[in-house]
């Protein structure tokens, strides 16, 4: 069920658009930031909310890679393995991340602190390696850079 102040936001977004289902996104958005990831459950309220199918719902929200339909970490660790950031040292930092958080793409930390994924670019080639942690970008990233950037997140 919809929170009241998900239902809220929501229909603020509803306000912005000329058809209902033209606020999916942000409607997946807006109960990811509340719940860190969207459950069968949440696309079937939306999906009513929205006047759409739970399959349209699904299929957006499975489309877009930072939309995420399993629990993840308080934080996601974007590794962009790009061709840039492969040649620059990207295999370095992944295994640096592993070895740091016992975990491999796709999982997350014990302590449910870092969810681990790769990624595809980051646009920021002419300074790679890259990650990003939430919103925040590192770029000409050295695996030995990894541990006081991973402090920063509680």
């Amino acid at each position: 069920m919809l929170t009241a102040i998900e239902i809220e936001k929501i229909t603020h977004e509803l306000q912005q658009v000329p058809v209902k289902k033209a606020a999916c996104i942000e409607a997946l958005k807006i109960v990811q930031q509340q719940r860190r990831w969207i459950s069968d459950e949440s696309v079937e309220d939306i999906a009513a909310m929205l006047e759409m199918s739970t399959a349209e719902v699904d299929s957006v929200a499975t489309f877009y890679n930072l939309i995420f339909r399993q629990p993840v970490g308080r934080h996601i660790i974007l590794l962009c393995d790009s061709i840039s950031c492969y040649v620059m040292g990207f295999t370095a930092l992944r295994q640096q991340l592993q070895n740091l958080l016992h975990i491999n793409y796709g999982q997350t930390t014990t302590d449910e602190r870092f969810t681990l994924l790769p990624n595809a670019c980051l646009g920021t080639c002419d300074h790679a390696p890259a990650l990003m942690i939430d919103e925040d970008l590192y770029r000409d990233v050295k695996a030995e850079d990894l541990e006081k950037i991973l402090e920063k997140y509680s």
